[in-house]
């Protein structure tokens, strides 16, 4: 794991102090490849004059000429060799014979060339303190990268890197490292790795690797991109701590209306740690059982074993200063509760955006979002080490509202309203015993009832900087203190190139 971090560390310093002067060395490039062709022109034009100038003698009577001993030019089998413009430009811009090709946005790394357009490096830290103690800290901040430790949380440091493969493919790849915040190991993964396709017909596109599934706003999103530090209480809840995300593809339509319309099917694995309302893995269900039902491992043996994704968003300029994206999103697939489990979730979310277009830099501006979403938890049957259970479809459901405020240049102020509620009872099994029960869902920390309120107050000096304090009141049941207030402060820093995110 040290040599791992090490390398990723000693690339980024690498690649921090190429890529930190790519623009001033394209453009010293650049200037000297103009001053160069602006000098192959002009002696193209000598040349041409040259060359004028023998074809009119050539046709002269042939005839002895007497010239001025000065004037009299070297025969022209002593003249040195001329040399052509596209020999002059291929001499400038191609390698000579045994050297490397050169590209302007290339680097060479050891004995490997690497050819990459964006190279950005983001981390997010946070300080804070809560009511409630470390232990059930980890429930009430149920997301992988929420602050959630008394003290310091490394929630994320994302190393990103992006750029066109060829005319036809774009790719993209993140790797993330941050800190278990109770034991401090370290943890290194591949959040993302995949390409889309730039040029297929019938305003199609292609997207196939490892990457976050397309439902609703906050699931597709890296940490970083969040207006709030931690995500919302029903993500968490459907999606697990990291979000859902897997191998697979997506393949997306624009539609021809008359506004913005595109609709996206996908495919990918349902098992794994980030599959968490699906086939999932034991050591998941170990930690967060599903309405705590037992664990039980399936193998893929056809396509109905894979997770299906159905979404369509729109986006309409409802005016000069406001626009507004409404999308809704299907998620189908096995569960791991048995042969026959299966979930379903499905949800809605609306965006509305305003900024005035005598704005300065963004500011004022106005954003409100909110995304409302339900699962269908069909649990299979099971019967094992004494223990038997009916089957039931475990319900839950949420929403999450926030409202942004850009009032002043820099600055900004908003609010956020999180709730979480379910239906059907949750279980306590204990395989060793070969007991079980069923138990209130409120006693259940990942299917209880939430809600949460934030205030939020973000100080933005960059594009490249920005501290955040947060507020959360919670109000939760399953906890001997069903009220909980937390404060955070955030502090976030970033630098490399970095693509524009999604509205």
């Amino acid at each position: 794991m040290k040599t791992i971090i090490i390398s990723i560390i000693a690339l980024l310093l690498f690649y921090s102090g190429a890529f930190a002067q790519t623009t001033e060395e394209r453009i010293k490039i650049l200037e000297e490849a103009l001053k160069k062709q602006e000098q192959i022109l002009k002696e193209q034009q000598k040349l041409i004059e040259e060359l004028k100038a023998e074809i009119k003698a050539s046709k002269l009577p042939e005839k002895p000429v007497v010239a001025h001993p000065k004037e009299t030019p070297p025969p022209l089998e002593q003249d040195p060799p001329k040399t052509s413009m596209i020999e002059k430009a291929n001499e400038i811009l191609l390698p000579k014979e045994g050297e490397p090709k050169k590209d302007i946005l290339s680097y060479r790394a050891g004995g490997a060339t690497l050819r990459l357009i964006d190279v950005s490096f983001d981390a997010l830290f946070a300080a804070g303190a809560s009511t409630l103690r470390d232990e059930p800290l980890q429930f009430l901040q149920g997301g992988g990268h929420d602050p959630r430790k008394r003290g310091f949380t490394v929630q994320n440091a994302e190393l990103s890197f992006s750029g066109a493969v060829d005319p036809y493919l774009n790719a993209e790849s993140h790797i993330v490292y941050f800190l278990d915040p109770l034991t401090g190991e370290s943890q290194v993964e591949l959040e993302e790795a995949f390409f889309t396709t730039q040029k297929l017909p019938y305003q199609l596109q292609l997207k196939g690797g490892q990457f976050f599934t397309e439902f609703g706003r906050i699931n597709p999103q890296h940490p970083h991109q969040w207006e709030w530090q931690d995500q919302p209480v029903i993500n968490t809840r459907l999606f697990g701590p990291d979000g859902m995300r897997g191998p697979g593809f997506r393949l997306s339509w624009l539609t021809p209306l008359p506004w913005f319309s595109e609709l996206y099917f996908g495919m990918q694995n349902a098992n794994g740690e980030t599959m968490a309302s699906f086939l999932a893995n034991e050591e998941f269900f170990e930690e967060r059982p599903i309405g705590g039902r037992p664990f039980v491992n399936r193998d893929v043996r056809s396509l109905k074993d894979l997770s299906y994704l159905a979404r369509w968003g729109n986006s309409w300029d409802l005016s000069d200063e406001t626009s507004a994206v409404l999308g809704f999103s299907g998620l189908y697939g096995p569960n791991a509760t048995g042969p026959d489990g299966k979930t379903w979730i499905y949800g809605s979310d609306l965006k509305v955006k305003w900024r005035p277009v005598n704005n300065f830099r963004g500011w004022p501006f106005l954003l409100f979002q909110s995304e409302i979403m339900k699962r269908d938890y069909h649990a299979d049957r099971f019967t094992g080490s004494g223990v038997s259970l009916p089957s039931d479809t475990l319900k839950d459901w949420g929403f999450y509202a926030q409202m942004l405020y850009g009032f002043r240049p820099n600055w900004a102020g908003g609010l956020r309203y999180d709730f979480a509620t379910g239906s059907g009872k949750s279980t306590a099994v204990d395989l060793a015993a070969g007991t079980a029960q069923l138990i209130n869902r409120n006693l259940d920390p990942f299917r209880g009832d939430r809600h949460r309120v934030s205030p939020l107050l973000v100080w933005q000096p960059t594009e490249f900087s920005r501290f955040r304090l947060q507020y959360n009141y919670d109000r939760l049941n399953g906890f001997d203190n069903k009220n909980a207030n937390s404060v955070w402060l955030g502090a976030e820093f970033m630098f490399g190139a970095h693509a524009a995110h999604k509205y």
